[in-house]
């Protein structure tokens, strides 16, 4: 599994934005698009908040690529 470490700006980012931010998708719209299909898990379960807030020590996974929030 690809890991990719991402530093966190502020106290969260809502999760289609660090889709974006992270480079897996090309925007927002199409980052809530992955989470509204349940292809995106958040430690280890599935997310349905298009907009769940991630916060430091979370990790997010998508087809095999995980993004350790920090």
């Amino acid at each position: 599994m690809q890991t990719i470490p991402f530093d966190l700006d502020g106290e969260y980012v809502e999760l289609n934005q660090l889709l974006k931010l992270a480079g897996l998708v090309d925007s927002g719209g199409a980052g809530k698009a992955l989470v509204a299909a349940g292809a995106v898990r958040v430690d280890g379960a599935v997310e349905s908040r298009k907009t769940a807030k991630i916060r430091s020590g979370q990790v997010v996974q998508l087809d095999g690529i995980e993004i350790r929030v920090g």
